[in-house]
């Protein structure tokens, strides 16, 4: 009989610890953070993957996984349908979604500037300013997108029409240079590594840089916050630990780029980011960190000509009332020790 009991006991025990452990299991699964970025090859979205290289995600006690996608504007939706539940990609969306009734707000601010840069081909000799792009096929990431809203702003600002250039959504990386070889567009706005690649090939040149604040500043007005981590406001509300903990990681890399050279940058970057070129790609790194933010803060006078830009060209934001102040956070950045 005792040893009936003991049996028993032993068995019960054992189905208690499985339970628990199916149970830990499922809590863990349940934890996951999916973080879509906007092409995390791109150096703008920079942090993302260096967080995750620099081990500053498990250090918060995080199960981070980063999806891939090449357009910001399909990051959005990926958000919008509750796929992932955050997204690096440019602060605008933040804006541009409010006027449809989203409130999404940027949690961490990586940049301060676009960090792109409208390269005009070489087989086109006569484009030498935005004005020269009447009649043209510019690339943009996507229809929608921020290159497109950048794109459309500066043609603007040169006496242009939005009819005056078409934009075509050409991504990034090897389809933005196809897409220039072939001439289905003479000129686009794209970042690094995709930059150097066509200028030391010979085959692009630069009419505008925003890779700089003396360049944005010229280009666009202002600052021009960019490249974060933006997710939807009553997720972060319902999440404020996991939150906190994402902007101590991205935080804590932000001042890794600000302390760091672009060569010790790069070893802790996957190698096929180099696309074979590791000496352009550490060159690009050093001359691009002026694009970061040192904390994450949103820049103060940053939100305002990202929305002088997107009410002249977005159709949502057009005419639409913006509470501003509901675009972005500084709680959780300021927490960070």
């Amino acid at each position: 009989m005792r040893s009936s009991r003991t049996l028993f006991h032993t068995v019960a025990l054992s189905l208690v610890m499985t339970a628990a452990s199916l149970g830990a299991t499922a809590a863990h699964a349940a934890d996951k953070i999916s973080i879509m970025v906007g092409g995390y090859e791109k150096q703008i979205y920079l942090p993302a993957k260096l967080a995750e290289g620099l081990g500053y995600f498990k250090d918060e006690g995080l199960d981070v996984e980063l999806l891939n996608e090449s357009a910001g504007v399909d990051a959005e939706n990926q958000l919008l349908a509750g796929a992932v539940q955050g997204v690096v990609g440019f602060y605008d969306h933040c804006v541009d979604l409010q006027a449809k009734g989203k409130f999404i707000e940027s949690v961490v601010q990586f940049s301060r500037v676009p960090g792109e840069v409208e390269l005009v081909s070489t087989k086109h000799p006569e484009i030498k300013s935005f004005a020269d792009l009447k009649g043209k096929s510019v690339g943009v990431t996507g229809l929608g997108s921020s290159t497109n809203f950048l794109t459309l702003y500066m043609a603007t600002k040169a006496g242009l029409t939005p009819a005056d250039v078409t934009p075509v959504p050409v991504g990034a990386g090897q389809t933005f240079i196809a897409a220039m070889q072939q001439d289905a567009i003479q000129a686009g706005m794209t970042t690094e590594p995709t930059i150097s690649r066509m200028l030391k090939t010979g085959e692009a040149s630069v009419l505008v840089d925003l890779r700089t604040l003396k360049g944005t500043e010229a280009a666009l007005g202002g600052t021009y916050p960019a490249a974060s981590l933006y997710m939807d406001a009553a997720w972060v509300d319902a999440h404020k630990e996991d939150v906190q903990k994402l902007a101590n990681a991205f935080v804590k890399t932000l001042r890794f780029i600000n302390t760091h050279s672009g060569a010790e940058i790069a070893e802790k970057m996957p190698k096929d980011f180099y696309v074979g070129d590791k000496e352009g790609y550490i060159k690009a790194l050093d001359a691009g960190k002026e694009m970061f933010t040192a904390d994450g803060v949103m820049p103060e006078d940053g939100p305002k000509t990202v929305l002088a830009v997107l009410s002249q060209f977005s159709k949502n934001v057009k005419g639409k009332t913006i509470d501003l102040s509901k675009t972005y956070t500084t709680e959780f950045v300021k927490n960070v020790k």
